[in-house]
């Protein structure tokens, strides 16, 4: 591909319209005005196109002028940013680091965890996906994720990956006080439960089989993205269900919600961060070193400042 179009034809252009004229810029770019008037006659010629009015006493840009000098700055500092990140790469610093945070981690915890890498001002962009149940699993499997936050129970089998606890998250089985489910004895029976709706957070899983939990055989279900979304829906009474007991227990103390004692109540569930084992940048490196702290862990569980994010 022969391209007309270069980086230092685009470099002259910016420094010209910045210093407001030709030799101006010959200064900025350490060379004499003759190679700078030089350059954009050829870029003119190359392009077929006038890139500056020269019929007044100041030559200035025209609008197919200042169209390439606007795109053009946006490749300028594309250029710069690719240099840099080269730069950071041969250094042991990743490009990009892909985080998927599964539906029950405190998020709140994790941008501030994001903020600190910040400073470190390694050049490393961050990509933050949300996963749900079993779809933390699959980002990693499946290679969308270098870092899974908030993984239930055991991954897949496999291997190529390693894990670390996060610790228990334990569950309720939640109504509102006006649900016919509220006034019967306890512990309910599955028959009890089964005749009334329930809402189900949607595993996001793309390749392995989503998982489903708390859920009735028959039952009828509204499902819902994420836990967030189904703790809104339970507390607006459209169904019932489990729910992790950090985030309702203000709403039980306020009325807003009831516990139920069940038959068969949900286990409480292991949750636990994993990472690829094959490439470990130090990106990835910096954020397991933060992931060994165990307040820091204990908080990525805790209830988030208004339940559901």
């Amino acid at each position: 591909m022969n391209m007309r179009l270069t980086l230092d034809s685009l470099a002259v252009l910016d420094a010209i319209d910045r210093r407001q004229s030709f030799a101006a810029a010959a200064e900025e770019l350490h060379r004499v005005p003759s190679a700078i008037t030089y350059a954009i006659s050829k870029l003119e010629q190359d392009l077929d196109v006038s890139l500056f009015d020269r019929s007044g006493h100041r030559a200035v840009l025209t609008p197919a002028g200042r169209e390439l000098l606007e795109e053009g700055r946006h490749l300028l500092r594309a250029a710069a940013g690719l240099e840099s990140r080269v730069k950071r790469v041969a250094t042991g610093w990743e490009a990009q680091l892909r985080i998927a945070v599964g539906d029950l981690i405190n998020l709140g915890e994790v941008y501030q965890l994001v903020q600190k890498f910040f400073a470190e001002e390694s050049g490393t962009r961050i990509r933050l996906i949300e996963e749900v149940y079993g779809g933390t699993w699959d980002a990693l499997v499946s290679r969308r994720a270098d870092l899974i936050i908030g993984a239930p129970g055991e991954g897949p089998p496999g291997g190529g990956y390693a894990t670390r606890p996060i610790g228990h998250v334990g569950f309720v089985f939640v109504v509102t006080p006006d649900h016919p489910l509220a006034a019967l004895p306890e512990p309910l029976k599955s028959t009890d439960i089964l005749a009334y709706r329930s809402v189900s957070a949607a595993d996001s899983s793309r390749n392995l089989p989503p998982r489903t939990s708390g859920l009735l055989s028959g039952q009828e279900v509204l499902t819902v993205p994420d836990m967030q979304a189904k703790y809104q829906a339970q507390l607006m009474g459209l169904g019932v269900g489990f729910l992790p007991e950090a985030w309702v227990q203000k709403d039980v103390q306020a009325g807003r919600l009831v516990i139920k004692q069940v038959e068969e109540n949900k286990e409480t569930g292991m949750i636990a961060i994993a990472w690829r084992t094959e490439h470990t940048g130090r990106a990835l490196r910096w954020f397991l070193e933060r992931l060994e702290d165990g307040p820091q862990l204990a908080r990525l569980i805790e209830a988030p400042a208004q339940p559901g994010r």
